[in-house]
């Protein structure tokens, strides 16, 4: 079974604090604001769909314990949350969309009491939540058809439980496949320079009796050349809404060095990642973090001081190359503008 990464519990928000593993498992248990946009901050919690759960929660936390009785004014202290929340991180479009889809609730709801838009907002944020459990079964269901017996697989980052409230998104394909009583082999890339791949993916998937093997970023092309890779399996962050897909750095890489060993490549998301307000990938943004993430592993200097550092957390995989993306609803393949507003329009 998954574990649980996210959830509401004695009006406060749990998680995993997902900076402590493989080492601890350790809990953390947000009960303001400040905790936990830390938290989405330094990604103790992290993965597009647990961010897009973590704000609604967030904003749940955030107004539960508000004294005002006036409307107007609380409606103006729940879109200072939601502002205030939509500062802790800019890539992954599940939490702004969560975000979103509050507001949108608070704004048509401005006639009702402050009691009753509380509970309007606690029934909106669990909704949030059991959507995320159940898409992610679904995309595993979508997504096991292309898992084959005996095979070789490869994942990036890390998109499984950890990353989501459920099975996940990416690794939910293998847990659905390992439901169906298919053997296969995951290589899962460690994923400079916070190496989600090592310390969560291969913990997850060990932990999960799944037969992982852990490389190195750089020993991918030469992997793909001396045994048969039948698959490519990543998550995303923000999908436009002509396919171009941006994903933990390093996907990117593994897209291009697929389309040159003929390997297939398959992006696993659902509708609530797609940003269907932009046209390509060149505008979705790219959130830069700290130096020290790289020229430091827990604390210790591993480059010299001073040195400038370029550390984007995503890069952008261009739609044609990726084979297909499976969402909730069913596969788009080939990924382009068209294939994608056909399945959306199906499920308006």
């Amino acid at each position: 079974m998954p574990v649980k990464t996210i959830c509401w519990a004695n009006n406060s928000i749990k998680i995993i604090d997902q900076r402590k593993l493989p080492g601890e498992l350790k809990y953390i248990y947000c009960r303001d604001l400040k905790t936990i946009w830390d938290a989405i901050k330094t990604l103790a919690v992290r993965g597009a769909p647990a961010l897009g759960v973590a704000a609604a929660f967030g904003v749940l936390l955030g107004v539960s314990k508000s004294k005002e009785r006036n409307t107007s004014k609380f409606i103006k202290e729940i879109e200072s949350v939601c502002d205030y929340i939509g500062t802790s991180r800019p890539t992954a479009v599940n939490l702004f969309n969560a975000l979103n889809d509050i507001r949108k609730l608070v704004r048509e709801n401005k006639d009702k009491s402050v009691i009753e838009l509380k509970k309007l907002i606690r029934k909106c944020a669990f909704q949030i939540y059991e959507h995320d459990r159940k898409v992610c079964r679904e995309m595993g269901k979508f997504g096991a058809k292309f898992i084959d017996n005996k095979k070789n697989y490869m994942t990036v980052c890390n998109a499984g439980s950890l990353a989501t409230v459920d099975f996940g998104t990416a690794l939910g394909v293998f847990y659905t496949a390992q439901k169906n009583k298919r053997e296969f082999k995951v290589y899962s890339c460690e994923t400079r320079p916070l190496l989600q791949g090592a310390r969560l993916t291969a913990w997850e998937l060990k932990k999960s009796k799944i037969d992982v093997t852990l490389i190195c970023d750089n020993m991918a092309a030469s992997l793909m050349r001396k045994i048969k890779i039948s698959g490519i399996f990543t998550g995303a962050d923000r999908i436009a809404s002509n396919g171009d897909t941006a994903n933990k750095i390093g996907t990117y890489n593994l897209a291009v060095l697929a389309k040159h060993h003929k390997i297939p490549f398959y992006v696993v998301a659902p509708f609530s990642t797609f940003d269907l307000n932009i046209d390509n990938g060149k505008q979705i943004p790219i959130e830069e973090r700290k130096s020290d993430e790289i020229t430091q592993i827990k604390g210790i200097n591993i480059a010299p001081k001073g040195i400038k550092v370029y550390n984007p957390a995503f890069d952008v995989t261009d739609h044609n190359l990726i084979t297909a993306i499976i969402t909730e609803r069913g596969v788009i393949s080939p990924v382009n503008k068209q294939n994608i507003k056909k399945i959306f329009s199906c499920y308006a």
